[in-house]
């Protein structure tokens, strides 16, 4: 009998486990769709302009993927070259260059596009334009560029494999907003601008659902065949 009840407890517990983290996989789909639907609401915002942006500062975090069109100038001699870096399958750079806001002493990183490397001399930097003057940059405003491993710790020169923005700030004396813009548009200056867009991955947690839930629907199959319905069909055989 002690068997009996200890194997139902643990059939229990085992349903109700399973039951929960289905649940909650179903709401962290939930989550990464709202979040989706928040993102999608800021780009279809009107975009913002020089003064906007920067009386908003401090609400810098919520502005992600907002829409903006700034003027300034590029700082060509900060322009550097991120390495490993794909746009269509391809392995290349993403550069990325400063640009000091119009009307202010502020500046803003600014991930200007894609280009592909040259394989045969590595070293060699790839013929892009960077405009001179007052230039009118469209994008949208991004989280810094994502860091990939690297051996070094901190890197220096126009080629690397990362780029931490409180370094580089240090390192080039420019007061960089706490965020970078994706530069967007048709393919100029011999940079490419199809960037990739960010998946919610909340089809994976609907699969993750439907998996624990299809365990716990399992262990109540077994418990009800093996400790219910098979001993009876035992017993009634002569």
């Amino acid at each position: 009998m002690l068997k009996r009840w200890m194997i139902a407890v643990a059939a229990l517990l085992g349903i109700a486990l399973t039951l929960a983290l289905g649940t909650w996989q179903w709401g962290r789909a939930q989550q990464k769709l709202a979040l989706q639907a928040a993102v999608a609401s800021r780009q279809d915002a009107a975009p913002l302009a020089n003064a906007a942006l920067l009386a908003r500062l401090r609400e810098l975090p919520a502005l992600v993927h907002m829409p903006v069109q700034l003027r300034g100038r590029w700082v060509a001699s900060a322009t550097v070259y991120l390495d490993n870096r794909q746009m269509n399958g391809k392995p290349g750079f993403y550069v990325v260059t400063p640009l000091r806001l119009e009307g202010s002493n502020g500046a803003v990183l600014v991930q200007r596009g894609w280009v592909q490397r040259n394989f045969a001399r590595r070293e060699q930097l790839p013929a892009i334009e960077t405009p001179t003057g007052v230039v009118t940059l469209r994008g949208r405003l991004a989280p810094p560029p994502a860091k990939l491993y690297a051996f070094a710790e901190e890197e220096q020169g126009a080629i690397r494999q990362n780029l931490d923005l409180a370094r580089f700030q240090s390192e080039t004396g420019l007061p960089l907003l706490p965020l970078s813009v994706q530069q967007l548009g048709d393919a100029s200056e011999g940079l490419l601008r199809q960037w990739p867009q960010a998946a919610t991955g909340a089809a994976k947690n609907y699969g993750y659902a439907a998996q624990w839930w299809a365990l716990s629907g399992l262990i109540a199959i077994l418990y009800v065949w093996f400790q219910l319905i098979l001993p009876r069909r035992q017993v009634r055989r002569p």
